[in-house]
Order: C-alpha cells, then sequence, then structure tokens
C-alpha cells in the first residue's frame, strides 16, 4: 500500500513539474546520442558532489532504471567515464563503477551541456525544493518523536566526528533521511524524495561540493540549528532555517556551472 501511495505522489508530481508534458528537460533521456547525455549527466553527477571520489557509482540495472534507458546504453557511457579517467571499474564481489576524480578535462563541457539548457527549470526547482524542504522541517517540528530525536542526534554526532568526506556526506543524508521520517508521513517523504531527484538531474543524492569546506561548516551549524528548532516543537523557525539550508544545493550546482563557464572561455 505504501509503494503504491508513493507510485501516485510521483505521478502527481510529475504532471505538476512536466507541466503535462513526458519530455521535461529533467525526465527520460530523449537525445540523438543518449549515450552522450548520460555520461554528460553523470560526470556532472560526479562534478558537483553526488558521487565523491573512492565511491561506487550506481550499478548499471539501477541507472537504466533512473534514467530511463537501457543497460547497453548505461555501459557505453559508464565507459566513455572511464576512458575520461573519472572512474575505474573494479571486478569481484564489490565490483563497478567507482569514482577516481571529481573533475577532469572533459568534465567542463559535459556540466554545460548538462546545466545550460536545464538551468531556467533549475532555478525554478531550486525554489520549489527549499518551500518543500522548509515545510518538511516544519511538519516535523510538530511530530517528531524521541526516537526521531535520537536518530538525527547520531547524524549529528556523526557528521562532526566524520573522518572522511565521504562519511560525513554519509551523516548528511543520514540526519536529512531522520528529519523527513519524522514527518510520519509516506506521501511528504515521496514528495521530498522526487523534488531532490529532478533537482539532481535524474539521481536521488544531495549535491555536496567534494572540495567546499565552507560550506560543510555552514551546513553542520545549520543543521544543529534546526535540530534544535524541531526539538522544542518551533515549526515557524524550522520552516524558516530548512528553507535558508537547502540554498547550499543551489549554491553548489551554480559554482560548479561557473567553472565550467569559465573553463571554456
Amino acid at each position: 500500500m505504501q509503494d503504491g501511495v508513493q507510485d501516485d505522489v510521483s505521478r502527481m508530481l510529475g504532471q505538476l513539474l512536466d507541466g503535462g508534458d513526458p519530455a521535461t528537460p529533467l525526465g527520460p533521456v530523449k537525445v540523438q546520442s543518449v549515450a552522450t547525455e548520460v555520461a554528460d549527466r553523470l560526470m556532472t553527477a560526479v562534478a558537483v558532489g553526488e558521487y565523491l571520489p573512492g565511491e561506487r557509482l550506481p550499478g548499471e540495472r539501477e541507472l537504466a532504471v533512473l534514467l530511463g534507458v537501457s543497460r547497453a546504453t548505461v555501459r557505453e557511457a559508464i565507459g566513455r567515464l572511464q576512458a575520461a579517467g573519472m572512474v575505474e571499474i573494479r571486478r569481484g564481489r564489490t565490483g563497478g563503477a567507482y569514482v577516481r576524480a571529481s573533475w577532469t578535462e572533459a568534465t567542463a563541457s559535459a556540466v554545460r551541456r548538462t546545466l545550460v539548457p536545464r538551468w531556467a527549470e533549475l532555478e525554478q526547482l531550486f525554489d520549489l525544493y527549499a518551500l518543500v524542504e522548509g515545510m518538511v522541517a516544519a511538519t516535523a517540528a510538530e511530530r517528531r518523536t524521541d526516537a526521531d530525536l535520537d536518530a538525527m542526534a547520531s547524524a549529528l554526532e556523526a557528521y562532526a566526528s566524520a573522518p572522511t568526506l565521504r562519511d560525513e556526506q554519509r551523516a548528511d543524508r543520514a540526519f536529512h533521511a531522520a528529519v523527513v521520517a519524522a514527518t510520519q508521513n509516506p506521501k511528504i517523504r515521496a514528495l521530498s524524495q522526487e523534488v531532490l531527484t529532478r533537482v539532481s538531474l535524474g539521481f536521488p543524492v544531495e549535491p555536496y561540493g567534494d572540495d567546499d569546506r565552507e560550506g560543510h561548516a555552514r551546513a553542520l551549524a545549520e543543521h544543529r540549528e534546526l535540530y534544535a528548532a524541531i526539538a522544542g516543537r518551533e515549526p515557524g523557525r524550522a520552516r524558516a532555517l530548512a528553507e535558508r539550508h537547502f540554498t547550499l544545493t543551489s549554491d553548489v550546482m551554480r559554482t560548479m556551472l561557473e567553472r565550467s563557464l569559465a573553463a571554456g572561455s
């Protein structure tokens, strides 16, 4: 039943975001060179920190479902990333495509091809994302349980003491997952996930900016403020904090776009 509800929410939101047009710029890939488009999206996802160096990309089957393409297309796209030096292919039980570098000579043009034609749509999605996450935080402040607060506090502690950037990113995801869970509403959870996927070019993970230490410190401070507002059952304050916090996502994307444009000038 819950899966059906989430599917319904996703379909309704998709209609809203697409304006009834299934050929949305952020929908399934439909271009003349599909493998090029998929490779560009993957390079951009790595550039903005959705997948960090040392991290395994989703498998062929998962990427094919996410992007609405065939596994053969995904395989060709991954091959292009390997040729560009962005990933290495490992075999065995833990095999797959692992990120080697977040930026190579091929990255700037891929980011430009991915972001420039979509930028007006992305600006609208950034606005929507902040508003949705503000609603999530306000609802969490009204409905959170002690168990929800424990999960948030554990994620905060893990973030503050993370020995690596990947551990820090995992803790960041865990904190936001705990906030969403505190709404006690699977429809809200599905809405949040759907908008995140749209903002992140089809990948359900938050852009992170792998070399932005100032941004990461700001994120930790804002997490702590948001936790305090939710713990104190202050929905208005939680909403305002979350809306401000999620501008970090647009900041990361904008920085990468500017970097790619500068590299092409």
